[in-house]
């Protein structure tokens, strides 16, 4: 534990200073890949079991490929500098703050064209005709959502399981992101990938949830997860979002337009809705829950190292 303690303060230290790859990031590069994998497998003219198993197919052969060759870096004497560099490129909690804190500072300057466009590099929803209080609610979810996605889950599944757990997650997060929609292209291809993601998902979005309420308004958070969590499309998105939004006792969610379609959300949190501040206080919280972590990981440690007797 000591080790994988080590690993991730270095990973976090490297990202701090460097932020993401400016040029190439491998997980760009897998989603070039995976598009390419995609058009090849998914075939108008396939039965909806044909995409279902091709889509499987592809799964497999693009996470569990990638994975077991990078798992290979543990036949090394250098496993612990591929563990730092890849969960160096994993983790993303300085790009997380920094679309954000974009977005706030956009709005601060009155520039509602300017928020728009920066907020659309966190949403997939459309934010071509979004006003100030829309653009604050989807970066704050966007934000609390990612805390999960792109650093909570990512940092459980290398304690869980190394190279291997962290890469998985990652690309079938990724995987999800891209086929994970219920539209006649990806409705059964992708099917493999939003469950998966689901499962890998499960118990890290929960943790986060608790590190949310634990990290701001404890009370509010878990009243809002209890009795509005389940209310949300996504089974782990729900309590990391409605646990977040209690704890920072703001109202999120309502309709929004996702692919030139209007989806109706329900409201989720508590207090009122969102404003630009709040952006700030959403990044906070996310800071606040990685320290809590770090703090964990660091007990763990010590009493890892403590004699037994």
């Amino acid at each position: 534990m000591l080790t994988s303690l080590l690993v991730i303060l270095i990973a976090l230290l490297l990202d701090l200073r460097l932020g993401e790859p400016k040029r190439f990031h491998p997980l760009v590069g897998f989603g070039w890949l995976a598009a390419r994998v995609e058009k090849v497998c998914n075939r108008a003219s396939h039965s909806h079991r044909q995409r279902i198993g091709l889509g499987l197919f592809a799964l497999a052969l693009l996470c569990g490929g990638i994975a077991t060759l990078l798992s290979l870096a543990y036949l090394t004497p250098y496993a612990v500098f591929f563990e730092i560099i890849i969960l160096y490129l994993a983790i993303a909690p300085r790009s997380l703050t920094e679309h954000a804190l974009a977005v706030h500072s956009a709005l601060q300057d009155n520039d509602i064209n300017l928020a728009r466009s920066r907020v659309g590099y966190l949403v997939s929803r459309h934010t071509h005709e979004m006003d100030e209080q829309q653009i604050s609610r989807a970066a704050i979810e966007s934000t609390l959502e990612n805390g999960n996605d792109a650093i909570f889950g990512a940092l459980f599944w290398f304690i869980i399981a190394g190279i291997p757990g962290v890469v998985i997650f990652r690309l079938v997060n990724t995987l999800d992101a891209m086929w994970g929609y219920r539209t006649p292209r990806y409705e059964y291809f992708g099917k493999a990938a939003a469950h998966l993601d689901d499962l890998l998902n499960y118990i890290p979005a929960r943790l986060t949830a608790i590190s949310y309420a634990l990290c701001g308004h404890f009370p509010s958070a878990i009243q809002c997860w209890r009795e509005q969590g389940h209310q949300l499309a996504s089974p782990n998105g729900g309590p990391v979002m409605s646990a977040g939004a209690g704890a920072l006792r703001c109202k999120l969610g309502g309709s929004v337009i996702y692919h030139g379609k209007l989806t109706e959300r329900p409201l989720f949190g508590c207090g009122n809705a969102p404003q630009r501040d709040d952006i700030q206080q959403a990044i906070s919280l996310v800071q606040r829950t990685l320290w809590l972590w770090l703090a964990l990981f660091t007990t763990m440690a010590i009493i890892g190292t403590l004699p037994h007797a």
